[in-house]
């Protein structure tokens, strides 16, 4: 059994020092080393290693993850190569990819000490720009691969093709190739439908498309997504969970399949994604201000 844990913090938050620093006392007297990302273990000093995630492979059991599901996105870009289980704590707003609170872990941490836990496997997809015939920029992303303009407010011009076969040319905003993990994050805001985790597939989802009838696609997750830079705006972007970012010129092909790698999230026993969906999705209307005559004022 690996007696060591890693623990990848967001080091934005203030909060996360002092939540990060009370997980290592409670860890270390009960025989765990603990391993952080090389900056943030020198950063803690004494009571952590500071080891690049790439070399946890075969020492580290499972990685918490303290922040939001932004930081959590960046772990698992980070860890899929090495097949390290994230267990996620949220101190960010959303958290819908976490697993606990920081009011709950330390109730629960034993348990996943333990073994006493589910395994929540998610497909990532992986991302290539081909330009003039050799790729330029690669990546992976859990959430979703998105090829948009930038600031300015000129459209830009897309065609994609699935496995050789034309879909459609697309004039608008940009196109978000999404994950099931990714259905709830940006693809949800444009319009696309949610998708179960475990389903194998991909989803095409038009950003503000200029034109009446486009709308999502699911591509099958044995399919490649080919999508052609017909007409860049003067910042067409590709962005990769919206953390990663490679500009695209005329005529770039941005090459989108199903990676090779795939990302292992504990839950505890009893966990449902409906669950999660339905509670996640209700807080996410509750945290509107109450009381703002623009909001929820009646007329």
């Amino acid at each position: 059994m690996k007696d060591a844990i890693g623990i990848i913090p967001n080091l934005g938050k203030d909060e996360t020092w002092e939540f990060a620093r009370e997980l290592i006392e409670w860890l270390k007297p009960r025989g765990f080393e603990v391993y952080m990302p090389s900056c943030a273990g020198m950063a803690f000093g004494a009571g952590c290693q500071a080891v690049p995630v790439d070399r946890w492979r075969d020492r580290v059991r499972f990685a918490i993850v303290l922040g939001g599901d932004g930081t959590l996105l960046g772990a698992a870009r980070a860890l899929a190569p090495s097949g390290i289980p994230i267990l996620g704590v949220n101190l960010g707003h959303f958290g819908f990819l976490t697993e606990l609170e920081t009011s709950n872990v330390f109730e629960h941490l034993p348990a996943f000490l333990s073994g006493d836990f589910i395994e929540d496997e998610r497909l990532m997809l992986s991302a290539a720009v081909i330009r003039k015939g050799e790729v330029v920029y690669s990546g992976r992303a859990l959430n979703e691969a998105c090829v948009a303009r930038g600031h300015y407010g000129r459209l830009t011009v897309l065609s994609m093709r699935v496995s050789g076969k034309d879909v459609d040319a697309y004039e608008g905003d940009g196109i978000i190739i999404s994950t099931p993990t990714g259905s709830t994050a940006y693809s949800l805001s444009a319009g696309g439908p949610i998708v179960a985790p475990e389903i194998d597939a991909f989803l095409v989802t038009p950003i503000c498309p200029h034109t009446l009838y486009s709308r999502s696609v699911m591509v099958p997750g044995s399919e490649t997504c080919e999508i052609e830079v017909v007409l860049p705006s003067q910042s067409t972007m590709l962005s990769l969970d919206g953390q990663e970012f490679y500009s695209l010129e005329k005529n770039d092909m941005i090459m989108i399949r199903k990676s090779a790698f795939k990302v292992m999230l504990l839950r505890r026993k009893g966990w449902s994604f409906y669950d999660v969906l339905r509670k996640k999705m209700k807080e996410g209307g509750a945290r509107l201000p109450q009381g703002d005559a623009g909001l929820s004022a009646k007329p």
